[in-house]
């Protein structure tokens, strides 16, 4: 049997991976103007700002780089940021840009883009999503090159005035989680679908707690198989949805 649960809650035992939230940042683009062969946008820092809070939260796992946007068309992406962040609402996403922003033309002139408001505050995205702990959430921002780079006229200065969206904004599977007794010997914990085992863990030995994360949604026998050979394997069907926490009830081994 399996409840589901949210899992913006959490008890004092568990572990900081399951009372965090992971926020993977990926980027695409579409077309550029036809001239332009490279867009080059030097990203520096990403920030979050969680529901009302006025301080950004400064992403780690971010990683800085100058990105030639169009290296991200016809559906591919690159991964900027792989961060755990507190569960709760994501109200708005910054980028925060360096000096070295510029394009390329078909011509080969290489013309520096100017971005005096994204330098100093950030590109920023509403996003206003709830994210939970013990969740993988893949988040695409496309930040359309086309409409993004602009020639201003008789000046011939390329102004960078960023047009970015969220593509999508997912949970990227579910969680098996529940408590094994007796839980002084482990217990190897193991969802299968079919014959073919998706995922893995042992039991803790101060609780009996375990916790299979991110996979699939379907429907699973989870095996518990103790490392203590005097007790039975025991077999329990269950089901995963997609950004939710299964919550099994207690295993309770017997010889």
């Amino acid at each position: 049997m399996g409840v589901m649960i949210g899992f913006s809650s959490c008890t004092k035992n568990q572990k900081n991976s399951e009372t965090t939230a992971r926020l993977q940042i990926g980027l695409t683009d579409g077309p550029a103007d036809p001239t332009v062969k490279e867009v080059w946008v030097d990203i520096q820092q990403i920030e979050i700002i969680m529901g009302d809070e006025s301080q950004p939260l400064i992403l780690n796992g971010t990683h800085p780089g100058v990105y030639n946007l169009l290296d991200f068309t016809n559906g591919k992406d690159t991964l900027l940021a792989d961060a755990t962040i507190p569960p709760g609402t994501i109200s708005q996403i910054r980028l925060i840009l360096g000096d070295n922003n510029y394009i390329i033309t078909e011509a080969g002139d290489k013309i520096a883009l100017k971005t005096p408001s994204a330098q100093q505050s950030g590109l920023k995205v509403q996003v206003h999503q709830e994210v939970a702990g013990g969740i993988l959430y893949r988040l695409t921002l496309d930040f359309d090159a086309g409409r993004s780079i602009v020639f201003a006229g008789e000046s011939g200065n390329v102004l960078l005035k960023p047009v970015l969206r969220i593509l999508s904004f997912v949970p990227s599977g579910g969680n098996i989680q529940g408590v094994v007794v007796p839980f002084t010997f482990r217990t190897d914990v193991y969802a299968i679908q079919g014959t073919d085992t998706i995922a893995s863990t042992s039991t803790d030995l101060t609780n009996g707690g375990f916790l299979i994360k991110d996979i699939p949604a379907g429907n699973y026998a989870v095996s518990f198989v103790p490392s203590d050979t005097t007790y039975k394997s025991v077999l329990v069907n269950s089901s995963v949805t997609l950004g939710q926490v299964t919550l099994l009830d207690t295993v309770k081994l017997v010889q």
